[in-house]
């Protein structure tokens, strides 16, 4: 009941998010600001807030973060094969390969976490998503810039991965670890403002995942896009999920990162494939239908796990 009280709430705002679209109540203006409000200044302050508060003795699994890596660079590689066999031009490849491993951890992996685990499950997840977020875009340079059509592009590259080192989440988890290390008292005026946008950050932050779904792109590349999904939701949690029961690991410890790993196909894939020579049109179906899946896949970990 707890699976069902958690999952059909975070997609009824998604669906919410692309009603309101369809209805033109969210215009493409307003949600383009919206994303960078909660991108920059919402989910950051809600990471920071979180971790800053927490204890990393107890919160901080350094097991669970190499195992969801590794299950994330392996997920990776079985995508590069399959990629071989699939009959898609060069870039497409690298965009099919990105969307099986780039997860949407901001927006949906850690909605998922806080309304499921609760702000201690929150605070775990949030600490796993930086470090995940670091080596998945770092893949999707390397992948996207290999199956680029010029592959000439290393000063593209080393902006790009610049720009990943400097991405508002992973620097608000390594604040808020930093201010949890040294145990630095946070003040009261500060906690009462993060808490004041921690507020907004989640409920904005599905209504603009909805209001960013589009199905137009999704008819001459169904198969390719079903396969690429499939490898991102369900084959990647499944990895994930072995190695975590092989090393006996407590369900408690690594179910924030069952759920990083079977977070759907970032936004994000879109915006890096159309800035490194991929194929932006496979994103957008791939981000789509990966979203609508993972509202049953998500059910479907979250009960096994």
């Amino acid at each position: 009941m707890n699976i069902i009280s958690t999952i059909v709430p975070v997609f009824i705002i998604i669906f919410l998010g692309l009603f309101a679209k369809q209805i033109k109540f969210i215009t493409p203006d307003f949600l383009n600001q919206a994303n960078r409000l909660v991108y920059y200044i919402a989910i950051p302050a809600m990471i920071f807030s979180s971790i800053a508060k927490a204890s990393l003795n107890t919160q901080m699994n350094t097991g669970v973060i190499m195992i969801t890596l590794f299950s994330l660079m392996l997920i990776s590689a079985i995508a590069f094969g399959t990629a071989r066999f699939l009959k898609m031009a060069r870039s497409s490849k690298g965009t099919f390969i990105q969307c099986s491993f780039h997860g949407n951890l901001g927006y949906i992996g850690l909605a998922v976490a806080f309304y499921y685990l609760g702000d201690s499950g929150f605070v775990k997840a949030a600490i796993i998503a930086g470090f995940v977020m670091i080596l998945q875009n770092a893949l999707a340079v390397i992948v996207l810039q290999y199956h680029s059509g010029s592959n000439t592009g290393h000063p593209k590259m080393f902006d790009t991965l610049k720009k990943t080192m400097v991405n508002p989440v992973i620097l608000s988890a390594i604040a808020g670890i930093l201010f949890s290390w040294f145990k630095v008292p946070m003040p009261l005026i500060l906690d009462r403002a993060l808490e004041i946008l921690t507020g907004m950050a989640l409920p904005l932050a599905l209504l603009i995942i909805g209001a960013s779904l589009s199905f137009e792109k999704l008819k001459p590349r169904f198969l390719n896009v079903m396969v690429s999904s499939f490898l991102k939701v369900m084959v990647a949690p499944a990895i994930g999920f072995v190695l975590f029961k092989f090393f006996s690991v407590h369900p408690k410890d690594y179910l924030p990162g069952l759920i990083i790993l079977s977070s759907p196909s970032a936004t994000l894939t879109y915006i890096m494939a159309k800035e490194i020579g991929g194929d932006p049109d496979f994103a957008v179906a791939a981000i789509s239908i990966c979203t609508i899946i993972s509202g049953l896949t998500y059910g479907l970990w979250l009960s096994i796990g």
